[in-house]
């Protein structure tokens, strides 16, 4: 993957190591320092040419270009010019040695240089480690880390892992079997076979292992290591597995946490814009695109500023258009994508279970004294339904009728107030009666939201789309098609329309059928706007998911396009936005809502209706994968992002059925 160089820095030609120390002297002589000419001239040296830059300094001047660049300029600007002007080696030696003093241990930092170089590169750090600071560091490391963590990284800076093109062929099935014995197939887990196996195989021979890992397993390896190890541990397996798979994606990966949401860490983004500008930066710069929808340059435009800003645009080397088409590294990685998407066996975990000592006839009277007489027990009424399964519910709100004569429902909404009573009343509802009132709410009054509406149809079962509607016309008098149709216009009406039917086909992939929906698809991306719409419609609309799966997969191997990126580039508006969500659907539907509960909560303020909705709708069937994904993605906890968006009984009850910090 990825052959030949792939950096977007490069030796300079007619280089003049003299000449350029002399433009950098005069560039910091006198007052003030001109930053644009340093910038330029370091971003566009290779390393190998900086180092022949800094001894001609030494010569001409008898002064270190370092310490003067130190002295000349500030903050995160100056950070990234002195590490600029370090040798590689020595660049992460101190990045190392910085996240190992003081009071406490920067262990992502550990994990991200010591899980992606190679061999080569360990050695070379090992050496500039022990020349810079006179220590060993692997004595270091040892003394401020622990356990399983700290073997691992022991194993690493070894820097004996096979050589990428030895493959023991003889043992790819044995080493698979024996991860999953160590893991999955037994009662805890063999820690020291997984230090084994992936801290000492080939990149090329552990690719054959983590597919014949998947067959045997079921699921990926990754999907293992999450349910099997945790903490440092498990944040360093699972970072040495994604550089396995590619080392681009995981630094792109690394890139997008750095800069999202608010604040940016500058000290990884530095480290890895750094690090790869000479190796690998258009392959991550592909990889970004193919993940995020957006372009590394973007990113860093919108998230830094001044010179700091200018400097790593340098190094990034270009902003990346949005047509579609893959760099090989990508698109070998999309298809691998779908490929694992199509062939892992997903366990969905909700987070929510029946209540073992059900009694709802006692749970019933509890309630009617928690909403009896002056005030109300809010908390009583929070313990009980946040607690119960929705059939237990059900009930509740039968046994509440029969002992009290009373409805259950009429009396919370009458004693609970705000988004504490939706949140509860929604509980109450059935799936099918709460999916029909939030169907309702997303088309009644002056505006529609168009995101609820995608929301529900694109990740409702048929079954659960035909049990909507036929709650929709008990409660509102009227079929969801017709208010759909009274509120919606155009493609999107009909797109809303034919998901609203619930025919989707279900069952496994039709093998039969792939390469010819993979061409319809295809062939759309060369059509009008209007007959692409209809064969995307043909496709995405109609088949199960698991169809779907590999239809994608042999989509991107028939035109080397992503057709997420069409679908963004090629449509606009409602029907963009709901191809798109069955795409993020069909390739992992707990990301989709991870996803969509991030942007109910990021910013200024909180879309309360869509964190009742989701929270509500998959307590029972999907929310702590939706909860592991929220964290893969974000950085932070489902758990701690409510903590910090709510507030009150509210915030309790929501915090009961996230059910738990990760």
């Amino acid at each position: 993957m990825g052959k030949g160089f792939r950096g977007t820095v490069t030796d300079f030609p007619n280089f003049n190591a003299s000449s350029d120390a002399e433009t950098l002297y005069n560039a910091m002589k006198g007052f003030g320092s001109d930053k644009e000419a340093i910038l330029d001239l370091i971003t566009s040296r290779s390393n190998a040419q900086r180092q022949e830059i800094r001894s001609a300094y030494k010569s001409l001047y008898g002064k270190d270009l370092i310490e003067d660049l130190k002295y000349e300029l500030t903050g995160k600007f100056e950070r990234l010019i002195v590490s600029l002007m370090r040798l590689p080696a020595y660049h992460d030696a101190k990045e190392i040695k910085d996240a190992i003093k003081g009071g406490g241990t920067d262990e992502k930092c550990l994990i991200e240089i010591l899980a992606s170089r190679t061999n080569e590169q360990i050695h070379s750090l090992v050496a500039a480690y022990k020349d810079a600071y006179g220590r060993e560091i692997e004595e270091d490391i040892i003394g401020d880390t622990s356990g399983h963590f700290k073997k691992m990284l022991v194993v690493l800076l070894q820097g004996t892992r096979d050589d990428d093109n030895v493959v023991h062929t003889d043992l790819v099935e044995e080493d698979a079997q024996l991860l999953y014995a160590a893991g999955e197939e037994q009662w805890g887990t063999d820690e020291a076979i997984f230090i084994m196996v992936l801290g000492n195989r080939s990149v090329t021979h552990l690719q054959l292992v983590f597919d014949e890992y998947q067959k045997i397993a079921e699921k990926s390896i990754e999907d293992s290591i999450k349910s099997e190890l945790s903490g440092d541990f498990e944040r360093l397996m699972l970072a040495v597995v994604q550089c396995i798979r590619s080392r681009p994606m995981f630094f792109a990966k690394h890139l997008y946490k750095s800069m999202k949401g608010l604040g940016t860490a500058d000290n990884t983004l530095i480290r890895i814009m750094i690090s790869r500008s000479e190796i690998d930066m258009l392959d991550i710069r592909e990889c970004f695109r193919l993940r995020y929808e957006k372009s590394l340059y973007t990113m860093i435009q919108d998230d830094t500023s001044g010179e700091y800003k200018r400097t790593l645009l340098k190094l990034c080397g270009g902003d990346d258009d949005i047509a579609g088409e893959f760099f090989p590294e990508a698109a070998q990685i999309a298809y691998k994508m779908w490929e694992i998407s199509a062939m892992t066996k997903v366990q969905l975990r909700g987070t929510i279970v029946p209540y073992a000592d059900f009694d709802p006839a006692s749970d019933a009277q509890d309630l009617r004294k928690a909403m009896k007489g002056f005030g109300t027990d809010e908390d009583t009424i929070i313990n009980i339904i946040a607690r119960r399964s929705n059939a237990q519910r059900q009930d509740i709100r039968q046994a509440f009728k029969s002992l009290l004569g009373r409805d259950l429902m009429a009396d919370l909404k009458s004693e609970l107030s705000k988004n504490l009573c939706r949140l509860i009343m929604g509980l109450m509802m059935t799936p099918a009666e709460f999916d029909a009132k939030m169907m309702k709410k997303a088309m009644e009054g002056a505006g529609t939201d168009e995101h609820a509406l995608i929301e529900i149809l694109v990740t409702r079962s048929n079954e659960e789309i035909q049990a909507m509607c036929t709650a929709y016309l008990k409660a509102f008098k009227k079929s969801l098609e017709d208010a759909i149709r009274s509120d919606t216009s155009g493609h999107f009406c009909r797109i809303l329309v034919s998901l609203a039917q619930g025919a989707r086909k279900e069952g496994p992939a039709d093998m039969t059928r792939v390469a010819e929906d993979a061409q319809t698809l295809a062939n759309a991306c060369n059509a009008d706007s209007d007959e692409m719409i209809d064969n995307f419609m043909s496709v995405l609309c109609a088949r199960s998911f698991p169809h779907l799966r590999r239809v994608l997969q042999e989509f991107v191997k028939c035109t080397n396009k992503d057709i997420e990126q069409i679908i963004k580039k090629e449509l606009s508006g409602d029907v963009k936005n709901v191809f798109y969500a069955i795409v993020w659907s069909v390739k992992n539907q707990p990301s989709y809502f991870a996803d969509r509960l991030y942007k109910a909560m990021k910013g200024l303020g909180t879309d309360d209706r869509a964190l009742i909705r989701i929270m509500v709708s998959r307590s029972e069937i999907d929310l702590f994968n939706i909860r592991k994904e929220f964290k893969e993605t974000h950085d932070a906890s489902l758990h701690e992002f409510i903590q910090g968006d709510t507030s009150g009984d509210y915030r309790k009850t929501l915090l009961m059925l996230c059910g738990g910090e990760d």
